[in-house]
């Protein structure tokens, strides 16, 4: 059953044109049990939206999960990463205005555990993201 995810990413740090120049990446870092544990739950395949935190505060594009949960070479103990590979820009970023402004995406777990840098997406708040990006 394909899944959605939305994933955070500080673009000073590393950004979403970071992912299209590399083309796949592992999604390394992930400090936090709960995102931690999303990690673990996705699959290859699933589609994720690349949003920018930081000043720019946007939904930037979508990747997709190219290897499952395995353990992060960059972290000491039980933390995991997935590898997630470029799909495309959006035709406009998604601000975080316009996802407070859409009913459609008011129960958004952006909206209400806004530090979490990995979180589920309902199909129905995927393809709300997706009617908003086209430009």
């Amino acid at each position: 059953m394909q899944q959605y995810w939305l994933v955070k990413s500080d673009p000073e740090e590393y950004s979403f044109a970071d992912l299209e120049r590399e083309g796949t990446t592992a999604w390394t870092g992930v400090r936090n049990y709960q995102a931690r544990n999303y990690l673990r739950q996705m699959r290859v395949g699933d589609r994720v939206v690349v949003y920018h935190s930081g000043d720019e505060r946007a939904a930037v594009g979508l990747a997709r999960v190219a290897k499952a949960a395995y353990p992060d070479p960059t972290a000491e103990g039980d933390w995991d990463c997935v590898d997630l590979s470029f799909e495309r820009w959006f035709g406009r970023p998604v601000s975080l205005a316009t996802i407070k402004a859409t009913p459609a995406l008011g129960s958004m777990m952006l909206l209400r555990q806004a530090r979490l840098s990995v979180m589920p997406l309902t199909a129905e708040e995927y393809r709300a993201l997706l009617d908003l990006a086209k430009g």
